[in-house]
């Protein structure tokens, strides 16, 4: 279970997140949106420890997670932020096998190694395994850089805008693949999105933030309303339900 209790983070006398509540459980997938500048990423780099939030509490599974032990947290969160710099001369193995420097220490053991086929596998690597990240499509690397997070084997995953750079038919393979992940490997899948149709298409739960505040949180089915989405974004737009689940149109 993830507990963000009360957090707090502000630039310059400017607050970007403003008092945070809320409670996720242990598996399921949960988007987080709203407009730019609402603070969405900043939530998630407090929730991973890359920054500290000046005040409020966020616990994972009762464990505060700017005061645990890194290689201890690594074991159960996995991060993976927008702009990543590794080197592109890595082949998509040695990146895969980087998710499981928390156990190993960069010597893999059979079980660890074990763990990299899997992950290829679930991403349909195998193919791929040894072509250079820089020989790579835009889809084909991002995938592979989901295959590391999936092989860290962590209970949450916590993703920013994983859909960025991606085209329709790669994004949509990309949310299939997170939704697979949350229900058949039992994981709760935290992930940024600035489109509100994949959220509500895939996400269970949605945290809609604005000027640093959680304003509205629920199932799909409840935050994706014309009224909520007039508010978060200031535009008119006509909610349907298709199979169930809500979809936005925006388009004029």
């Amino acid at each position: 279970m993830i507990q963000v209790q009360g957090v707090s983070q502000a630039y310059d006398q400017i607050k970007v997140v403003d008092g945070v509540d809320f409670t996720l459980p242990d598996q399921g997938m949960t988007a987080i949106i709203g407009p730019n500048g609402a603070g969405k990423s900043t939530l998630l780099s407090m929730m991973s420890r890359l920054q500290r939030p000046q005040a409020g509490q966020i616990l994972i599974d009762q464990l505060d997670v700017h005061q645990t032990p890194s290689r201890q947290l690594a074991k159960i969160l996995a991060i993976l932020k927008q702009e990543n710099h590794l080197a592109t001369r890595l082949t998509v193995e040695d990146l895969v096998s980087f998710g499981r420097y928390p156990y190993s220490r960069g010597r893999l053991t059979p079980e660890d190694k074990q763990k990299v086929e899997e992950a290829l596998g679930f991403l349909a690597l195998t193919d791929l395994r040894y072509r250079y990240l820089d020989e790579l499509s835009g889809g084909q690397r991002q995938r592979a850089y989901i295959a590391m997070v999936l092989c860290q084997d962590t209970r949450y995953i916590l993703l920013d805008e994983p859909l960025n750079n991606l085209d329709m038919h790669h994004a949509v393979s990309m949310m299939q693949l997170l939704r697979r992940a949350a229900d058949q490997m039992h994981k709760q899948v935290i992930l940024v999105l600035h489109d509100i149709n994949f959220a509500a298409a895939y996400a269970d739960w949605i945290l809609a933030m604005k000027d640093g505040q959680l304003r509205y949180q629920g199932p799909p089915q409840e935050v994706i309303s014309a009224e909520i989405m007039r508010d978060l974004y200031q535009l008119e737009m006509e909610i349907q339900l298709v199979k169930g689940r809500p979809v936005a149109h925006y388009y004029r």
